[in-house]
């Protein structure tokens, strides 16, 4: 039996290979859940942030030059 030196490198390799995988693994779940959960009409600030990966300030210019379609119930913003 041959004795292999697993190195730094070897090991960055690897997580990085898992990190993609998991990845991989995120986007398939979240198309499984789509197909099953169908997707809701008006959404929360924080899950428009989310989705579209921008900051609060982002969505708030969004807001502002009627880029997004929003309705204020309360103290909260909800977006179509």
């Amino acid at each position: 039996m041959k004795n292999d030196m697993v190195t730094q490198k070897d090991l960055e390799n690897f997580k990085n290979e898992i990190v993609k995988e998991i990845g991989e693994l995120r986007k398939l779940l979240e198309q499984v859940t789509a197909m099953f959960n169908p997707p809701r009409q008006w959404l929360k600030s924080y899950e428009v942030r989310d989705l579209m990966g921008i900051s609060g300030g982002t969505l708030q210019n969004m807001r502002n030059n009627g880029t997004l379609t929003y309705k204020k119930v309360g103290g909260l913003m909800y977006y179509r």
